[in-house]
C-alpha cells in the first residue's frame, strides 16, 4: 500500500469515527431535549376557594386572570388531595410516599431534630440521576441541618428559608431579641458545598422574599434553556401563609387589604414564570403545575377559603386536604379539562418519574401511583382512595366519593384531636361540608373498600416500619442495608 492511499485510509477513519461521535452526540443532546422541562409551583397555605377558576378570585378581592387562562390551557383537578400540614405535605412531594413514613408528619418544633433523613430519596435525586438540572427556589420545611437543606438532598442549588414563614415576625419582637433567639435566615447553597447565610428573615425580607424567588427562577430556566439541559425547578412560594404581607408594589394594588394584595402579587409571579416560559421558547416541552401544599389558615387577618368545602389545615376536612392543582403541558395534557377523579400529591412523585425516564428506588414501599396516562386524557385515575393521617394519628380515608373519619370534625387547628366511638361516613357528593354523618345506612357498605385502603398499608408496616422523627443519619431501615 503507498503513502498517499495509507493517509488516504487514515483519512476516512477519522472522518467515520467523527462522524459516529458527533451522530452519538447529536442523539443524546436531542434526547435530553426530549425530556420535557418540569416547573412545579407550589402555593403555601392557598385554600381550595382563593383563585377565580376555583370559585374564588374577585369574589376574594383579587382576580387572578394568568393562574385562570393556565387552567384553559391544561387540565384542572377538583379532587386533588394533600396532606394536612406543610411538612409532612411537602415531604409527600419530595418521596412519594405518605409522611407519616418518613418522620415527616407533622410541622416541626424549632429547636429539634428535623426533616427528612438521608436516606430517603427525593424527586429531585431521581430527576438528577435521569440527565435533569434540579433547584429549589422557596421554603423547604424539610430540615435546618447542613446535611438536611436542599443542596444536600438532590437540588443542585436553592434559595429560600429553610423553615416556615411565621418566623418573621420574631426579630420585630423585642423578648425573642433579648432571650438570644437564635431568627432563621433566608439562605443559599450549590450541591456539594455548605448553604450560607443572606439575611434575617424579618417582615421586610417577607415581603421582598417571593419577588427574589421568582427572579431567580427565571435565571435558572434562562440558563439551562441556554446550555440545552432539561431542568426540575421546584418554586414553594411564601405566600399567602401568615403574615400575608405583600410585596410594597402590590401594597394596596386592590384596595382590600393585605391578604387580597398578596393574592394579586401571587398571580402577577406564576405570570411571570409563564411568560419566561414562552419567551425562552420551551411551552411546548415545559410541563407546569401549580397547586398548594394544604389547605387555609383559619386565623385573622390571614385566613383563607376552603371554596364549597369545609375546614381549614391541620385537620381531616375536605378543606384541609382539597387544594387547586393545574398541570399544563401543551400537546400532551388535554386544554380546558376539569375532572373530578381522585389525585394525591404522592402521585407526582411516581408520574414525573416515569415521564422523566428516571428509576424509582424498589427498596422501599412508594405510595404514589404512576398518573402520566390519566394526565395525557386516555384512562381514569390510577388511585381510587388513600389513608388520611393528621400527625400521626390515621382519622380518615377515602374512597371514591366517600369518606369515613374515625376522629370528630375541627373547624379550626388547634381544637383537642378526640377519637369516634364509631366512625362516621360522608357522601362528598350530597353532603360537601360533611355535616350529615352517616353509620348504619345503606351506605355502611363502604367501610369494606376502606378498610382493604387501610389493611395494605398496615400490611407494608411489617416489612418497613415507620422512621421516628428526630431519627439522626445515617439511618438504616431494619430489613434494608443498603444505605444512600
Amino acid at each position: 500500500m503507498s503513502i498517499n492511499q495509507m493517509l488516504c485510509l487514515k483519512f476516512i477513519k477519522r472522518s467515520f469515527a467523527t462522524w459516529v461521535f458527533f451522530l452519538i452526540t447529536g442523539c443524546l443532546n436531542l434526547y435530553a431535549q426530549q425530556k420535557p422541562n418540569i416547573v412545579f409551583i407550589l402555593m403555601d397555605n392557598l385554600g381550595y376557594g382563593e383563585v377565580g377558576c376555583y370559585g374564588g378570585g374577585e369574589i376574594r378581592g383579587a382576580p387572578t386572570p394568568r393562574i385562570d387562562k393556565l387552567a384553559t390551557e391544561g387540565t384542572r383537578l377538583t379532587n386533588f388531595n394533600v396532606e394536612a400540614q406543610c411538612t409532612p405535605s411537602r415531604s409527600a412531594i419530595m418521596t412519594g410516599r405518605f409522611a407519616i413514613r418518613s418522620g415527616t408528619h407533622s410541622v416541626p418544633t424549632i429547636g429539634v431534630k428535623d426533616g427528612l433523613t438521608q436516606w430517603e430519596v427525593t424527586i429531585a435525586e431521581l430527576l438528577s440521576n435521569a440527565g435533569y438540572q434540579t433547584a429549589h427556589f422557596g421554603k423547604w420545611h424539610l430540615g435546618s441541618d447542613q446535611s438536611r437543606l436542599p443542596n444536600s438532598n438532590g437540588f443542585d442549588e436553592w434559595y429560600g428559608i429553610p423553615r416556615t414563614t411565621d418566623e418573621a415576625m420574631y426579630p420585630s419582637q423585642p423578648g425573642a431579641k433579648d432571650a438570644g433567639f437564635p431568627f432563621m435566615y433566608v439562605m443559599e447553597g450549590k450541591k456539594g458545598a455548605s448553604s450560607t447565610n443572606l439575611a434575617v428573615y424579618d417582615l421586610e425580607q417577607r415581603r421582598l422574599i417571593d419577588a427574589e424567588i421568582t427572579r431567580r427562577s427565571i435565571n435558572f430556566m434562562q440558563r439551562n434553556v441556554q446550555a440545552k439541559k432539561p431542568f426540575y425547578i421546584y418554586i414553594p412560594f411564601t405566600l399567602v401563609h401568615f403574615p400575608a404581607l405583600p410585596n410594597e408594589k402590590f401594597r394596596g394594588k386592590t384596595g382590600n387589604g393585605d391578604f387580597p394584595d398578596a393574592l394579586a402579587e401571587m398571580d402577577d409571579h406564576v405570570g411571570e414564570i409563564l411568560d419566561a416560559i414562552d419567551r425562552l421558547g420551551i411551552r411546548d416541552n415545559t410541563i407546569v403545575v401549580f397547586t398548594s401544599d394544604n389547605g387555609p389558615d383559619p386565623t385573622a387577618p390571614s385566613q383563607g377559603s376552603s371554596g364549597p368545602w369545609r375546614g381549614y389545615y391541620f385537620t381531616h376536612m375536605e378543606g384541609s386536604l382539597r387544594t387547586p392543582f393545574i398541570i399544563r403541558w401543551p400537546g400532551k395534557i388535554p386544554a380546558g379539562r376539569v375532572t373530578n377523579e381522585i389525585v394525591h400529591e404522592v402521585d407526582t412523585y411516581t408520574t414525573f418519574a416515569k415521564i422523566a425516564g428516571a428509576v424509582l428506588p424498589e427498596d422501599r414501599p412508594i405510595d404514589g401511583v404512576d398518573q402520566s396516562d390519566f394526565f395525557f386524557g386516555k384512562v381514569t385515575s390510577n388511585r381510587e382512595g388513600f389513608p388520611v393521617f393528621v400527625a400521626d394519628r390515621l382519622e380518615a380515608v377515602k374512597w371514591k366519593h366517600y369518606k369515613m373519619s374515625f376522629y370528630e370534625q375541627e373547624r379550626d387547628w388547634w381544637s383537642p384531636a378526640t377519637r369516634l366511638g364509631v366512625p362516621q361516613i360522608f357522601d362528598l357528593y350530597t353532603d360537601p361540608k360533611e355535616e350529615y354523618p352517616a353509620t348504619l345506612t345503606p351506605i355502611a357498605w363502604v367501610a369494606d373498600p376502606m378498610m382493604k385502603i387501610i389493611g395494605e398499608f398496615e400490611k407494608s408496616l411489617a416489612k418497613y416500619p415507620l422512621i421516628k422523627p428526630g431519627t439522626p443519619d445515617p439511618y438504616q431501615p431494619p430489613n434494608n442495608k443498603n444505605v444512600k
